[in-house]
């Protein structure tokens, strides 16, 4: 069945119809930004309708993150970033400068491997190297979870609720990573999805990016803080959001969690493979 039949067969069943498709299709709806938009709303990070939460993946990357911090402070704004463990690991004084400065930070998974790859013990190793990561660098633990290319599996939820992670995707991207794009196709492509509520990705790192594409994202900010503004959006970051109904996105910093210690494969390193 494709994902669009099954999205007609959840709206003609009701409510509970609706509730038991969305669950055991997880994995192929999220991939798919409109039904992720109309039937996984918190997934696709859709707050308050008064603002829009912009985000950044890949970093912390001492060639280029810095220079979106200098941006956001010129503009007297806080984003959230998703990092890398495999990145924070080469610069952990960076990723701690970000948190200090009031960004919000999140996991982007250990490396950048579609997690649908992955057994469920090597997810969970991957996600808790990542969380106990960032934790001891910014002295508590994240709330927040981006998987690689945006795909949720089903050991991907696991470990999220294992973690005390919330899983948060976005309706609207700028395409900033390709080789083609330029300052005016991202804000294109980002305003062209942009509405009132809405999630942006964009990406501060090129490492799994074109070679420099963290230039054109840069370029492009300012012209899409601009159209906020003109829209009547307040801009800032995913802690900031809240949901359509009001109800805080992340869940409390200090949800105690096991750390990957209790996963041996992390140590290893099998969870990074």
């Amino acid at each position: 069945m494709t994902a669009h039949r099954l999205a007609r067969a959840a709206w003609g069943a009701g409510a509970a119809g609706l509730t038991a498709v969305a669950v055991h299709t997880a994995p192929v709806i999220s991939t798919f930004g409109p039904l992720r938009n109309r039937l996984m709303p918190q997934l696709a990070g859709k707050g308050r309708p008064d603002h829009v939460a912009l985000t950044f993946d890949d970093g912390p990357d001492h060639l280029s993150t810095p220079h979106f911090l200098r941006l956001l402070d010129a503009h007297d704004l806080r984003a959230t970033f998703f990092l890398l463990g495999s990145m924070l690991r080469r610069d952990p004084a960076l990723g701690a400068e970000m948190a200090a400065a009031g960004h919000e930070i999140g996991i982007h998974g250990w490396e950048h491997r579609p997690l649908l790859l992955r057994g469920p013990r090597a997810t969970y190793d991957d996600l808790a190297r990542a969380r106990d990561l960032v934790a001891d660098t910014v002295g508590r633990p994240p709330t927040l979870f981006r998987p690689p290319y945006g795909v949720m599996s089903g050991a991907t939820h696991a470990a999220c609720r294992r973690l005390g992670l919330t899983p948060v995707l976005w309706t609207c991207w700028g395409e900033d990573w390709r080789r083609r794009a330029t300052p005016k196709s991202v804000y294109r492509t980002v305003t062209a999805d942009l509405r009132g509520g809405g999630t942006i990705l964009l990406h501060d790192s090129d490492c799994t990016s074109a070679t420099g594409s963290w230039r054109t994202t840069l370029a492009a900010v300012p012209p899409i803080l601009e159209a906020c503004r003109n829209r009547g959006l307040s801009v800032g970051p995913l802690r900031d959001h809240g949901t359509p109904d009001q109800v805080p996105l992340a869940a409390p910093a200090d949800v105690p969690a096991p750390r990957a210690a209790e996963a041996a494969g992390a140590a290893t390193g099998r969870g990074a493979r």
